[in-house]
């Protein structure tokens, strides 16, 4: 296999196992802290690490390489997914009832 595709195997499958725990996180976030916003953030936690991580394993399997034109896409759809649960576990630690 070529050492560029074992590359882009090897960083989609890192970024999809680390999103994919984020949206565990933001599950605690809704229930523990019942921040609402956290559950927008999964979605984008999700849609980013499908094109991010998608477009990056269909070039390693031979896709266009055209394909890495929207990789950024994905990148910036999981930036905003961490943004969006910052702040929802920070408004959701102001809102949350006190033990």
């Amino acid at each position: 296999m070529d050492p560029q595709a074992k590359g882009w195997l090897e960083t989609g499958g890192h970024y999809q196992l680390i999103h994919a725990l984020a949206v565990f996180a933001c599950y605690l976030a809704w229930r523990v802290l019942q921040a609402t916003a956290a559950g927008f953030a999964a979605w984008l936690f999700l849609a980013g690490a499908l094109i991010f991580s998608g477009s990056l394993y269909l070039m390693a399997f031979g896709g266009p390489r055209v394909l890495g034109a929207i990789t950024p896409i994905g990148g910036v759809l999981l930036l905003a997914g961490w943004a969006v649960l910052a702040w929802a576990c920070f408004a959701g630690t102001q809102s949350a009832p006190q033990p």
